[in-house]
């Protein structure tokens, strides 16, 4: 049995200081039950509280990250990891602050010709009506939140500067892409393959953060009603936009497909939610793995990665 590799018990990494601390607290607490639930000792470790790096070095030698956002999904936690020599899940420092950082993450699959809307950083000087002339609607991102923190869709040039005002307020970092009009795709990735691709269907203006963790009557639809063609094509670019970043482990894609039918990249998730609404627990679901196999899963590719 898997547990029998473990040098001690699991500490699962979960809350921090982002303004995503609340999911990472339900992410977090759903994974600690999984683990229990198979046998396997685990301790929850909250590293928003004083002490904990302290903690991890005199008790832990494996984790589970289940931490979104800043200092925890952005590459810092896990360069303390490795630097205190204890294994952990998911993926590596650059990969995870490349996913993070949201521009240039764009830019980096602009510059290898994978498929992604047109976007710009955004910044006081920025031309407003030119912007909105070029794209016509257009949605806003702080670079390094996710669960659309801060995000918004703007139609016209005052929304876009009212919008870049708000969600600066959450990073230095700004920007707006072209909106892409027409169907959302999610694919999460487990040891580099894709699994079902979920087809997102919210009445909001677009999938925020209310339709993701509040609202009851946000559609998921698995099978996603693509050809199996289509399908195979969106996967595809799903396990290239991953391992291009140089991701491992688990983490999900996020996807618009346009009324042509073309798709284009929104994000890679390299924490993806674990909560009772999140998405890669619903895939795993479509493909026949429990969450408790899922969560097993992860941590399993943790080990073998660290053993290579």
């Amino acid at each position: 049995m898997l547990a029998s590799a473990l040098k001690t018990p699991i500490a699962v990494l979960l809350g921090g200081v982002s303004a995503e601390r609340e999911i990472s607290l339900q992410s977090g607490r759903a994974v600690l039950d999984a683990l229990q639930n198979l046998g396997y000792e685990a301790v929850a470790v909250d590293t928003a509280e004083e002490g904990w790096i302290a903690t991890l070095e005199d008790n832990y030698a494996h984790t589970f990250i289940a931490l979104h956002g800043v200092k925890g999904e952005d590459g810092t936690v896990q360069g303390l990891l490795e630097l205190l020599g204890i294994s952990y899940t998911g993926s590596g420092v650059m990969a995870s602050a490349l996913a993070m950082d949201k521009l240039r993450c764009k830019q980096l699959w602009q510059g290898i010709n994978l498929p992604t809307a047109d976007f710009s950083a955004l910044d006081e000087h920025s031309d407003w009506q030119s912007l909105m002339q070029h794209w016509g609607a257009a949605i806003v991102k702080p670079a390094h939140e996710g669960s659309s923190i801060g995000m918004a869709r703007v139609d016209n040039a005052a929304e876009l500067a009212s919008a870049y005002q708000a969600a600066s307020a959450y990073d230095s970092v700004v920007l707006a892409e072209q909106w892409i009009e027409g169907n959302e795709y999610t694919i999460a990735i487990v040891d580099g393959k894709a699994m079902p691709a979920i087809k997102l269907e919210t009445d909001h203006r677009f999938y925020d953060y209310d339709a993701k963790y509040v609202s009851n009557d946000t559609r998921y639809i698995c099978p996603c009603g693509l050809t199996e063609t289509k399908e195979r094509a969106l996967k595809d670019l799903a396990e290239k936009a991953f391992s291009s970043l140089g991701c491992q482990g688990w983490g999900r894609v996020d996807v618009m497909q346009d009324h042509k039918g073309d798709f284009y990249l929104l994000e890679v998730n390299t924490v993806p939610g674990m909560t009772s609404h999140s998405l890669v627990p619903m895939a795993a679901r479509a493909s026949g793995m429990t969450f408790e196999r899922l969560v097993e899963k992860i941590l399993a590719l943790s080990l073998e990665s660290e053993s290579t």
